[in-house]
């Protein structure tokens, strides 16, 4: 069992770290991961299976919106893309909220978005949320794990 000298020590060891961390690298580094999440959200708007995929590692994982499965490799995410779009039409997504984090080659994103698109003549919504996990790979941040689901509804 660690004394409270020796936790203090440890917490105020990592402070000075986080505080010697270059701001602008963070804010760069979180500005990156915003506009990666927001091209991925036009690469969907395309309904193009393999632009939305190169967003993802090779070993990504996905807990889609609207899969009672998650999908765990290139073929079954594919397949996910090619079925939404499917049965979400023309799809668009707008962005709520970000809280992006970023951990060195990491960063997570927790937020919410709306899926719309039109069936049968009439404007549709999915409100849901989200986490996506990235790693930086040389200069770009890739999904790593994906968790989308619908939005529920506020208890009455």
């Amino acid at each position: 069992m660690r004394s409270f000298p020796k936790i203090a020590s440890e917490v105020l060891a990592q402070c000075m770290m986080l505080l010697s961390f270059d701001s602008s690298a963070l804010v760069e580094s979180i500005a990156e991961v915003a506009t990666a999440t927001l091209t991925w959200g036009q690469a969907i708007e395309e309904s193009d299976p393999e632009k939305v995929l190169s967003f993802y590692s090779n070993d990504a994982v996905l807990w889609g919106t609207m899969s009672p499965t998650v999908r765990s490799d290139r073929e079954a995410l594919r397949d996910y893309f090619v079925t939404a779009f499917e049965v979400l039409p023309g799809v668009k997504v707008a962005f709520g909220d970000q809280l992006i984090r970023i951990y060195g080659n990491i960063a997570v994103n927790t937020g919410y978005y709306t899926f719309s698109y039109v069936k049968d003549g009439e404007t549709k919504s999915l409100p849901s949320r989200y986490s996506f996990t990235y790693v930086k790979n040389g200069e770009r941040w890739l999904i790593v794990d994906h968790h989308s689901s619908a939005m529920p509804s506020t208890p009455r």
